[in-house]
């Protein structure tokens, strides 16, 4: 799950642990690679958890098909 222009950007940044999922992080969201270059940009963005994901850092819902537990 990546960032969705639709969607309005909150004042402040939170960070939801959604159970069994990702790390929700909505607000004004810029993500920098390891060269400090912006890969992602937006309101919401999904951070990967269950360390099964195609899109890492990203989520990609693989937590889902794997039954990734959170504990």
């Amino acid at each position: 799950m990546t960032a969705d222009a639709s969607q309005t950007a909150p004042d402040q940044v939170t960070i939801t642990i959604r159970p069994n999922g990702p790390l929700l992080i909505q607000g004004d969201v810029k993500v920098l690679n390891g060269a400090g270059e912006v890969v992602e940009r937006g309101g919401r963005v999904a951070f990967c958890r269950c360390g099964q994901s195609n899109t890492k850092p990203f989520c990609d819902a693989s937590h889902k098909t794997v039954g990734f537990q959170a504990s």
